[in-house]
């Protein structure tokens, strides 16, 4: 974990070292400008400050509770590189407000000069002082819950489950058997359970139906996902099926029925709440009254300034013992708290236990980061599929020794009783799915009937004959691969232009009744490839075409590497594999994991372009032309050629 820590420090400061403002804003890292609406005295007489964006600006941003930030001045006579600045913690956000508590008593001369302000993200040691303090606690964990339930995920000691339960389960649902088995599992278990989801086969749908049964029988239920984008996911589903539940943290999707879930929106629409806001107008003018300059200042207006200053200081201490009072309220009577692994040791829960803690997308997530929410439970569910992709892991030797194996894996691989794999998969044409089912699912998936034989003709007859899985070989082509040195990422400029010359073939035929049956229902597609600059080829050879770049701009084609696809879908999925050389080099190609939910992320067409003599020497590629050939959808790019030349 230190490993880590010091390799994400050093690539943060390198990436932000010469980074402008701007470039700052896209990443999510920077407010600019802002303007302070409120000034307020916090816990320890610091400085509070509520900062305002823009109302035009409504990027996503990765700002959220919890985290470290720090307000600049983009002062004249200050260095652009070295502007002064105010370190603070983030203790609250919406949409376009959010409040820093400073480290500061009295705000510094720079702020109120008049120059622009803007607020930017620091390094996150949060998180990693919490996932260390995590650490401690389980590994000097003895005679307590949390060592029994260490050592059941670690598999020294046997998980244990009652008898399962075959009545029907409380809360109507839509539940195949396979997921209804995974919910009774999860019901039945007395330490540790795992719902195994392989692509399309409904694990949110199944961990949502778990969640709901757990509410049932227990008074509060700790639901936590390693990102943000997940847990708001689950707060969605959860405020769908009427459950009462609070999202810690900062949403990362900003809508209506996210901020109605907030712990921020639930505290303002408590009874109690304009009584203590109330306490703090008053204290606020109390404060200004005894900043106020007099002309004549002598014993007796300097004693009414402190009394002033005396009262406004109770004021502010009942405000904050009633803020304390209403999150109590609030979070005593909710039924499920949803937030990240690390926003689970937010102050308002640090006093709160639960008899059980959900963790989902587990296989993504950080073995130090799972242990933060696990302390506080009784049992754990754990969801996810160790067969896509696993965390992030900035530093390659943390990783080599031990870092990205997660829990979810080893619980899975040392306690195989603890998990129930969901089987039937409702994304994919059964030719799309099959592949992926023998080599990581032991050919254990189904497709529903719903999508078994749903390819593009069953889409639209203009389509037929289509092959629902297709890959082009290009070897042969001299298609090889070109290294950016400043990026040290890989590029293959010609093999770009042979998938989007056979896409746009694709596409080509006219599709008459699309407009009438397809009007709310249009083709979506995803074009992926493993290398930034592969992906920034094909960026620029579709900004060229002029159909290709017509459905870019409809929002209809997506291009991206496999990590931006994760947990998504498309109609049409069109990889570029990339590697072409003499060597048989495929670099992180190797990791299986990536082609895996590459690959599953389409529902009607699989199309793959890549180099045959490059890949063929990996047993998992030399499987895969095999397949390919089995079910008659191996072409070569001789063919296309061809096909364009005839066109």
């Amino acid at each position: 974990m230190q490993l880590e820590q010091k390799e994400d420090l050093a690539q943060f400061k390198l990436k932000n070292a010469k980074a402008n403002i701007q470039e700052r804003q896209k990443r999510g890292l920077t407010w600019y400008p802002v303007i302070i609406t409120k000034e307020d005295i916090g816990f320890g007489g610091k400085v509070v400050l509520e900062l305002e964006r823009p109302a035009g600006q409504q990027s996503l941003h990765l700002f959220q509770v919890g985290k470290t930030a720090s307000l600049f001045g983009n002062l004249p006579g200050h260095s652009a590189l070295e502007p002064p600045t105010l370190n603070g913690v983030i203790t609250g956000v919406r949409r376009h407000k959010l409040l820093l508590a400073t480290t500061k008593e009295d705000l510094p001369d720079w702020v109120l000069e008049g120059g622009k302000l803007g607020v930017d993200l620091t390094f996150d040691e949060v998180s990693y002082r919490e996932m260390d303090h995590a650490l401690c606690d389980v590994m000097s964990a003895r005679g307590n819950r949390l060592a029994e339930l260490r050592d059941v995920l670690l598999g020294g000691q046997q998980a244990r489950f009652r008898a399962p339960n075959t009545d029907d389960l409380f809360y109507p649902n839509p539940l195949n058997a396979s997921q209804l088995a995974a919910v009774r599992h999860v019901m039945a278990a007395q330490d540790v359970a795992i719902i195994h989801g392989p692509p399309g086969t409904g694990k949110t749908t199944t961990l949502v139906q778990a969640i709901l049964e757990t509410t049932r029988r227990e008074r509060r239920v700790l639901v936590c996902a390693p990102s943000n984008t997940a847990v708001d996911l689950i707060t969605e589903k959860m405020a769908e099926r009427g459950v009462n539940v609070i999202r810690m943290g900062n949403p990362s999707r900003v809508s209506d029925l996210l901020l109605k879930h907030t712990l921020d929106a639930q505290v303002m629409a408590h009874s109690s709440y304009s009584k203590m806001r109330a306490m703090r107008q008053t204290a606020d003018q109390y404060r200004e009254t005894a900043s106020e300059r007099v002309r004549h200042f002598g014993v007796e207006e300097r004693q009414q300034r402190q009394r002033l200053k005396e009262e406004a200081r109770m004021l502010f201490q009942v405000a904050d013992d009633l803020e304390r009072f209403i999150t109590e309220d609030v979070l005593e009577s909710v039924q499920v708290i949803t937030c990240t692994l690390v926003g689970a040791s937010n102050r308002n829960l640090r006093h709160l236990t639960f008899e059980t803690v959900f963790i989902d997308e587990a296989a993504q997530a950080l073995e130090p980061g799972c242990w933060i929410p696990i302390a506080k439970g009784e049992r754990v569910i754990l969801a996810g599929d160790h067969h896509q992709l696993p965390p992030t892991v900035k530093s390659e030797k943390a990783a080599r020794e031990g870092l990205r194996e997660t829990l979810f894996e080893k619980c899975i691989k040392r306690q195989p009783t603890t998990a129930r794999m969901l089987t039937v998969q409702y994304r994919m044409h059964e030719h799309i799915m099959a592949f992926s089912s023998e080599q990581f699912y032991n050919g254990q998936l189904e497709a529903h009937q719903s999508v078994r034989h749903a390819g593009l003709e069953a889409y639209d007859l203009s389509f037929a004959p289509d092959l629902p899985v297709e890959f082009i070989d290009t070897a042969g082509l001299g298609f090889l691969e070109i290294t950016i040195p400043e990026s040290r990422s890989t590029a293959n400029p010609e093999e770009a232009d042979l998938l989007l010359k056979r896409l746009a073939q694709l596409l080509a035929p006219p599709i008459p009744c699309s407009q009438a049956e397809h009007k709310q229902n249009e083709l979506t597609i995803g074009v992926i490839a493993p290398y930034r600059a592969q992906i920034n080829c094909l960026k620029d050879a579709i900004e060229e075409n002029d159909a290709l770049s017509g459905l870019l701009q409809h929002h209809m084609l997506s291009v991206g590497t496999v990590d931006s696809f994760q947990g998504q879908e498309r109609d049409i999925i069109a990889m570029s594999l990339t590697r072409s050389n003499n060597h048989g080099e495929i670099g992180f190609l190797a990791d299986i994991r990536r082609m895996n939910v590459g690959m599953t992320r389409a529902r009607r067409k699989l199309l793959i372009v890549g180099d045959s003599s490059t890949l063929g020497a990996h047993p998992f590629f030399k499987q895969l032309l095999a397949y390919v050939k089995r079910i008659g959808g191996y072409r070569t790019a001789w063919e296309i050629s061809d096909e364009a030349r005839l066109g």
